[in-house]
């Protein structure tokens, strides 16, 4: 018999919609409860998406009855605070990237999972998608030789004014904590923890990083080349370099639909998935 998961979502913005819309194809999952810090946006959240109760505080969300997990979707500098409020109730999370603002409040989250037995994780989407686990897949069994060189991007035009979440520090804005996330996971998803990292970036009169550029270094004379960026649209797209051939993650690299390999003794792509 298949057991019913619980969810609640904290704090109802645009991607919180987006959540709730795929949490409706998945088996065994209800949308429970919605908390915001507004009782009228909770309830209409709610009403749209089919949640029984909402709540017109975080705080409130946690005490409502048989919730099993909660989706954090609150700006970057409340995932601490909002992600503790939970583990301390013992209840499980998938907090939003970033997961947090410093290794310190990480720390402090991933220690408190475990001394209160409770799951935590990320909502790092990449690492689910079919195709992404396909390219991992072609990857671990070598069919384009041992890695050598990973290159990803992710670049948008922010079309927002200045005091907006992506630009505001306050708000743990600027392109690396936004998008660069993603090129990130992808080279620690396949190396881990770099030996060095090297990096720059343009800084905005806000005080955050309108573009970041890094170079990390790993052992066997291996590279990750990544960027990101608010103010240029770049094409979003990833190239794992193997010795004997590529594979490229089309665009949107993040939640590919499709990606292809060559090998460097033949010029055409003999591999596509979609």
């Amino acid at each position: 018999m298949q057991t019913t998961i619980n969810w609640g979502i904290l704090a109802p913005g645009r991607i919180a919609h987006k959540f709730a819309h795929d949490l409706k194809l998945v088996a065994g999952a209800r949308l429970l409860a919605i908390g915001s810090r507004s009782m009228d946006r909770a309830r209409e959240f709610a009403a749209e998406h089919g949640a029984a109760h909402a709540f017109g505080s975080y705080e409130a969300l946690l005490e409502c009855p048989d919730l099993d997990v909660v989706y954090i979707a609150s700006p970057h500098t409340g995932h601490f605070e909002h992600t503790m409020m939970c583990l301390e109730r013992g209840i499980a999370v998938i907090c939003e990237k970033p997961f947090a603002m410093n290794t310190t409040q990480v720390r402090q989250m991933v220690d408190c999972a475990r001394t209160n037995g409770v799951f935590l994780m990320e909502a790092i989407w990449t690492r689910f998608i079919p195709c992404f686990e396909e390219a991992m897949r072609l990857t671990n069994e070598g069919y384009i030789g041992a890695l050598k060189t990973i290159r990803a991007d992710f670049g948008f035009k922010a079309n927002f004014p200045p005091e907006h979440r992506v630009f505001n520090p306050a708000l743990g804005g600027g392109s690396l904590l936004d998008v660069g996330i993603y090129t990130i996971f992808l080279a620690t998803w396949l190396w881990g923890k770099p030996e060095r990292i090297k990096a720059t970036a343009v800084m905005n009169v806000q005080g955050s990083d309108d573009s970041c550029a890094m170079i990390f270094e790993y052992p066997g004379n291996r590279l990750a080349i990544l960027d990101c960026s608010l103010v240029v649209k770049t094409e979003i797209e990833a190239y794992i370099y193997g010795e004997t051939g590529t594979m490229r993650l089309h665009n949107r690299f993040i939640n590919p639909q499709e990606l292809s390999l060559s090998f460097y003794e033949k010029a055409v792509n003999i591999f596509t998935c979609r």
